[in-house]
């Protein structure tokens, strides 16, 4: 397959580093990259099963939002597109960066001490109810951070690991850099509005894609119920609890098109953001696609242009 120049561009600021912070309504200039940097051999291992774009596929996919994407992992192609390069807020898609840096870094099963990073004072932040002095595993506290969203879980998960959610998000940055989405960048572990916490479609499909290679990412993202027990050692007592899903495929309030299945997501919602999802997807010949619509001004029009972009991988 022909690597499209798109993809080239994409990758230009990993070799050269290039990561300043712009102001989100001025994006990078694309045509600017260097691109003939990038045709030597040394990105072949890189870009070897990434998709790349048919120019054709350009803002053809019936989604009312201000940048998508729709990417077959089988062909290695993006079947549909627009503003794939744009910066983007990504709200609470951002965990999909802080569950993968958990489950390449911690042991799942390892007894985490929530402390006062869960007093979150955001009107409107998404919670999964966690409280100081509670202890649980890091697996529970990962199903706390995807099944209701739960900031209060993102905030522990990176004191627990790196001290402080400031340290933890240049970690999430890293990692985004090491995978090659270099015009993405952290200043949290949950989402929360911040005018230089941004990444691009592309970006989050290298992130998402890299975080589906892990069984229990595709376990924990794709459950719309959870329950257990927490334990508060400052109490003594345990709470039973129960997380629910945001998602509307699950919860009933959308289908996705008969002859395809659901298989991982994460929504994400601001003001700032409008309203984003990444889904994993297959159809029943086993083959994968992923979905990403970021800045949809309403529900409605997310799930609209989720399905309508579903519909392409039964053509």
């Amino acid at each position: 397959m022909i690597k499209k120049i798109a993809l080239v561009l994409v990758l230009a600021m990993a070799l050269t580093g290039c990561t300043g912070n712009v102001e989100l309504d001025k994006p990078y200039d694309k045509a600017s990259s260097p691109a003939s940097e990038l045709l030597s051999e040394r990105l072949t291992p890189f870009a070897a099963d990434l998709c790349v774009i048919n120019t054709g596929t350009m803002n053809d996919g019936g989604v009312n939002a201000y940048a998508y994407g729709y990417f077959d992992i089988n062909g290695e192609e993006v079947l549909s597109c627009d503003n794939l390069f744009e910066r983007v807020y990504p709200a609470s898609t951002t965990k999909i960066m802080t569950c993968l840096l958990a489950l390449e870094g911690a042991n799942l099963e390892e007894e985490v001490s929530i402390g006062d990073a869960v007093k979150i004072d955001v009107s409107g932040s998404s919670m999964s109810g966690l409280k100081t002095g509670d202890r649980l595993k890091m697996k529970e506290l990962l199903y706390a951070l995807m099944v209701p969203s739960g900031n209060d879980a993102a905030a522990s998960i990176a004191v627990h690991m790196a001290g402080s959610e400031e340290k933890f998000a240049e970690l999430m940055t890293k990692r985004a850099h090491e995978l090659g989405a270099t015009h993405t960048n952290f200043t949290n572990p949950h989402g929360l509005p911040d005018e230089n916490h941004y990444t691009t479609v592309y970006d989050m499909y290298l992130i998402f894609n890299e975080a589906l290679k892990h069984d229990e990412f595709m376990e924990i993202s794709s459950t719309p119920v959870y329950e257990t027990e927490v334990y508060n050692e400052t109490a003594g007592t345990s709470r039973k609890v129960t997380w629910k899903c945001g998602n509307g495929f699950y919860k009933g309030d959308f289908s996705l098109p008969e002859g395809i299945t659901y298989i991982a997501g994460k929504t994400g919602h601001t003001n700032a953001a409008g309203f984003c999802l990444c889904l994993g997807e297959a159809d029943e010949r086993g083959n994968r696609y992923i979905s990403i619509v970021m800045k949809s001004p309403t529900y409605e029009d997310l799930y609209g242009g989720m399905i309508n972009l579903a519909r392409k991988a039964l053509v």
